[in-house]
């Protein structure tokens, strides 16, 4: 893999320990350095505690029983058999189990995955609903005495299918300019064709797992979650009890890509349990729940009708996008999220609808939105291409747009165009001829695919406390979580340019609802949303610091005006003094041995963007170009995604090496969305046929192509101080659309329906 930044060498670090990375970048420029992990010691000898790591004296183990129908109704539940196996202490349904409330609809700070609580009727809704949870001593009891409870149904023929028309329901309009349908009448050179996407089940390798601890009247969640604050909050409103009297603990995450968001049904249960028992009871999903439980990124049908003039100027662009929900949940996709400001068309309508299935709820997945979007939209701009006989990228540069025309809002920072000029010359796209099958190496034919990728940028309410201690460290706390993604390393960088602390001296303390409260990990907008308020905390610590040292009888600093003070390099010096020398100033626990206090701390905030009046006249969002080919031997049926050049804008990169892997996890996961996923629902009863990690294919490492990432870097001021924007999303998207185009390119055909198969290639 290649990675790289614009205007310096590629990156080859490998191998640094996170204190000796730490050490080294400590002093100057450690933001936009690519430091290593400060959590990578903790997870490779297996010292980071994840939520089903949790081991607590006298823990009960819970098993949740499933409904082995897709539809219809509980006509009886006979528990006694399970209620004999030794060890059960409990086994809970609706006719026993105390009443669960549902969360205040559509409140944003206690948002919950599936609105109906478990057992709150004798409905239902899709394979696999909760029935019955079985409590018992050890998880081997508890699984042998789930598997004896007896449920009778009165069963239906569940809807599961994935072809979503003919619609007949209400649309929604999205976004809208000019008279779309007449444009495209009259446009020389139109394209019309509708694209799908499966459903696609999130599978991170850590499972779903709650551990619920009562305490009197309070309740600790050991969790799985992408929110503790607002985990927190919903399960104050669930169980009915004060938010005060909930924690949340999240110290390490196995990934969640969107699955882990909002609490499910079964974070609610375990609670139930452990209240009734006045124990702690652990909760950890199975891999075959994960596929109709706890979420999955819905069946979406887009019809897209592009008009052009025949020199390429699009005139006319109309999306009418559907995707399933669950019969229980109203879940919108948003596959329009890009459509009104990737191009500049003077006439678009995007409209949306959904669909009911008997199906567990769907919730967002890495890029919602955006991604299934711009697999139609990207893949309809390449037809377009073709029938134009235009390039494909000079058909997007030709229609870049300079301002957001969804809005008329500036944006306040897009570098698409040169995303798709660095893409191009990186990838080598001059040498490409147009023609399908036209290009071969080493007897295989090639394909050559590129697409456009964009992903909104935001930035929400957070609060962090840092703390300098007399121990000679410093700390900072915030209520937001580590997903995997570095955000621990990202609070550990900001601090450490602030004191010049190396990172061994620095303690980051995230994952707990009682610290002030930061943001969820979802949208790429944790390290946007955090930077700003560690940023403030920290220069209020080291204000209160500096005048500490002024005020202290017996330091050299003395009688000095705080104001010409400063910390450098743990060391608070006069302002005319070189701080490179070790006699310069006294380190700062000096400062406060000498004025006998354990520590200052001091608070810092950032608000939403939302709430910021120059940011709302602007258009946020992260561009990106994606590059792709493909080796076809038609001769095995064997089609690989051999290569990929991915370019990306996306402000200011904290830490690229971290950065890196973020883009690189993501197009791996768009070579399994194009060519791998789908779950499979059976039409007799709902169930998901794949639904373990033997039927469901995802990308491997032997499927991984080789990858080169280049960033921009263009900082992003009005985010946020430091000018970053988050990337978790903006590398997967636009990765689809382009293996889908090099296929095309390779084979000449072109396939709508994701995942592309070897069936639909045969013909070829």
């Amino acid at each position: 893999m290649t990675v790289s930044t614009t205007g310096t060498a590629p990156e080859t670090m490998t191998g640094a320990t996170a204190e000796a990375a730490g050490a080294a970048a400590s002093q100057h420029g450690i933001i936009g350095r690519p430091v290593a992990r400060i959590d990578g010691p903790l997870k490779t000898t297996g010292t980071a505690e994840y939520a089903g790591d949790f081991h607590l004296p006298w823990m009960a183990f819970a098993v949740p029983v499933q409904a082995t129908v897709g539809k219809g109704t509980i006509r009886s539940l006979d528990v006694t058999a399970a209620e004999a196996v030794p060890g059960v202490l409990a086994v809970l349904h609706r006719g026993n189990m105390e009443r669960l409330y549902r969360a205040v609809p559509n409140d944003p700070n206690a948002t919950v995955s599936e609105t109906r609580p478990a057992f709150e009727d004798d409905r239902i809704y899709y394979w696999g609903q909760y029935v019955a949870l079985v409590v018992a001593e050890s998880l081997e009891q508890a699984t042998a005495a789930a598997a004896v409870v007896k449920a009778e149904y009165a069963a239906e023929t569940p809807e599961v299918s994935r072809e979503l028309e003919p619609f007949a329901g209400k649309w929604n309009t999205v976004s809208t300019r000019g008279t779309v349908d007449a444009a495209f009448a009259a446009a020389a050179v139109k394209v019309d064709q509708t694209y799908g996407t499966p459903a696609e089940t999130h599978n991170p390798i850590e499972l779903h797992a709650t551990v619920a601890v009562w305490d009197g009247d309070r309740v600790t969640f050991y969790e799985s979650t992408q929110g503790v604050v607002n985990h927190r909050n919903a399960m104050a409103q669930i169980l009915g009890v004060p938010r005060e009297n909930v924690t949340v603990v999240t110290k390490f995450l196995g990934s969640g890509f969107g699955g882990k968001l909002f609490p499910w049904p079964h974070c609610a249960l375990a609670a139930v349990a452990s209240r009734k028992l006045q124990r702690p009871v652990k909760l950890v999903v199975t891999r075959t729940m994960m596929f109709s439980n706890v979420g999955h990124r819905p069946v979406t049908e887009q019809r897209f009708r592009i008009g052009a003039s025949a020199d390429g100027k699009l005139v006319a662009l109309r999306q009418d996008a559907l995707n399933h929900t669950s019969l229980v949940d109203s879940f919108d996709e948003g596959c329009g999220e890009a459509t009104g400001y990737l191009y500049s068309v003077p006439n678009l309508t995007v409209a949306s609808a959904l669909v009911g299935r008997n199906v567990g709820s769907p919730m967002a997945m890495r890029g919602p939105g955006a991604v299934p979007g711009l697999f139609a939209m990207e893949s309809a701009m390449d037809e377009l291409a073709v029938a134009l006989k235009m390039d494909p990228v000079e058909l997007r540069l030709k229609n870049d747009a300079t301002v957001d025309e969804s809005n008329g809002r500036k944006f306040s920072s897009r570098h698409l165009r040169e995303c798709l000029e660095t893409g191009s010359a990186k990838f080598g796209w001059k040498q490409r001829t147009p023609q399908v099958g036209s290009m071969r190496r080493d007897g295989k034919v090639l394909g050559w695919g590129m697409a456009a990728a964009s992903w909104g940028a935001y930035r929400f309410a957070c609060a962090t406390t840092v703390d300098l201690n007399a121990d000679g460290k410093a700390r900072v706390r915030c209520a937001t979580q580590d997903v995997g993604t570095g955000l621990y390393t990202i609070f550990a960088q900001v601090l450490a340019e602030k004191t010049g602390l190396p990172f061994e001296r620095i303690e980051v303390l995230l994952g707990d609802s009682s610290m002030p409260e930061g943001p969820l990990s979802g949208g790429s907008w944790s390290t946007a949303t955090v930077l700003p308020a560690v940023a403030e905390a920290a220069d209020g610590a080291i204000a209160s610091l500096l005048s500490i040292a002024a005020s202290t009888p017996g330091t050299p600093l003395a009688g000095a005006d705080a104001k010409t003070l400063r910390m450098t390099e743990g060391r608070v010096h006069r302002a005319t003094e070189s701080a490179g020398l070790p006699s310069a100033g006294v380190p700062f626990e000096a400062v406060l041995q000498a004025a006998r206090l354990n520590g200052v701390s001091a608070d810092g905030r950032s608000g939403s963007v939302f709430e910021d009046p120059k940011a709302r006249d602007l258009s946020m969002h992260s561009f990106g170009a994606q590059f792709a080919e493909v080796e076809w031997e038609p001769e095995i049926a064997r089609l690989r995604v051999s290569r990929v050049v991915t370019v990306i804008d996306a402000g200011r990169i904290i830490n690229p090496r971290a950065g890196a892997n973020q883009i690189r996890g993501a197009v791996v996961m768009g070579v399994g969305m194009a060519l791998l996923e789908e779950t499979v629902y059976d039409r007799r009863n709902g169930q998901p046929i794949n639904g373990n990690l033997a039927d469901y294919l995802m990308a491997t490492s032997a499927d991984a192509p080789e990858i080169d990432v280049t960033f921009l870097d263009y900082p992003d001021f009005a985010l946020n101080s430091y000018g970053a924007r988050g990337i978790g999303e903006i590398g997967l998207a636009g990765v689809a659309p382009a293996i889908a185009s090099a296929v095309y390119h390779a084979t000449g055909v072109r396939v709508r329906k994701l995942p592309i198969r070897i069936e639909d290639l045969m013909q070829a």
